[in-house]
This record gives C-alpha cells, structure tokens and sequence, in this order.
C-alpha cells in the first residue's frame, strides 16, 4: 500500500465533461501542485451520496482558500457513472475521476474485493498529495467513515 512520502504512481483515469470524454495522466495531474484525493467504494451508494461527496463539496471553497488546486474523487467506475454522479450531487468544483478498471487503485494497493457486490473497488480513505508526493493518507477501516471525511481532512493543510 502507498505511504506517506511515497511518489504517487503512473497512471491513466478518465473523466467525462461537457459531454467530452478526457484521459489525465496522473504524472501531470500532481505535478507541481497540492492535490486532496478522496476515494469512495461506488458512486451512487448511500454514504458515498450522502456524506463522503458532498462534504468536499461544500468545503470546496475553503479547501482552496488553504491553497488545494485541485480536489478529484475517484472511484472504480467508468467516466460515465462518475459524470452523472457528480452532476446529481452538484460536484462542479470536484474532477471527478474513474478507474474503469481499478489498475489505479491496485497500483496503490487501495483496492479491495467486494465479491459480488461490484467485485474489485477502491477502499475508502482520502490523501493530500503536494507535487506528486503523498503528504496525508487517510485510510477507513472496514465499514468505518471518519478519517477520510472532508471535515478531517481540512484540518491536515
């Protein structure tokens, strides 16, 4: 699994907007910036939906007032789920980010098996990357949601 200090992984994920669809590779994404990257199990679930996005979304503002370019979700759908999720939860200030195939989240060792409720997805946590380096790393336990919360994650910039 990642760590602190460690170098963010190569890779590819994809995002859906304005009706384009985009790759970003990771290397450009957190070069030379402070990046907060939060990770969910499944866009559309209950406190994904309910707590874990719309908390970033609210504290969008003050996440950048503390100096965050960028504020991306991630999870391991495809661009077009993650696309009308964010549209549904007025996430316009969040890129939010699909790992169609989870090769992201098992190239940080984040990713988990849920059998046959989706089979492999991320673990849910949340980090603070500053120019590509891992500052923070917040990972929940099993069926826990707390140190990945954007309430927490504030007091760490």
């Amino acid at each position: 699994m990642i760590q602190l200090n460690d170098t963010m992984p190569a890779g590819e994920l994809q995002e859906r907007k304005n009706g384009d669809m985009n790759t970003h590779n990771t290397s450009e994404l957190f070069a030379n910036k402070k990046v907060v990257l939060f990770a969910v199990p499944g866009a559309f679930t209950p406190t994904c939906s309910e707590a874990h996005l719309p908390g970033y979304v609210v504290l969008a503002d003050e996440f950048k007032a503390k100096g965050v370019d960028a504020i991306i979700c991630l999870s391991v759908n495809d661009a077009f789920v993650m696309s009308a999720w964010g549209e549904a939860q007025n996430a316009e200030n969040i890129m939010m980010l699909a790992d169609g195939d989870g090769s992201y989240t098992k190239a940080l060792g984040l990713d988990m098996d849920t059998a046959a409720f989706g089979g492999v997805r991320s673990q849910r946590y949340a980090m603070i990357i500053e120019n590509g380096k891992v500052t923070s790393l917040n990972v929940e336990a099993a069926k826990s949601f707390e140190v990945s919360k954007a309430e927490y994650l504030i007091k760490q910039l």
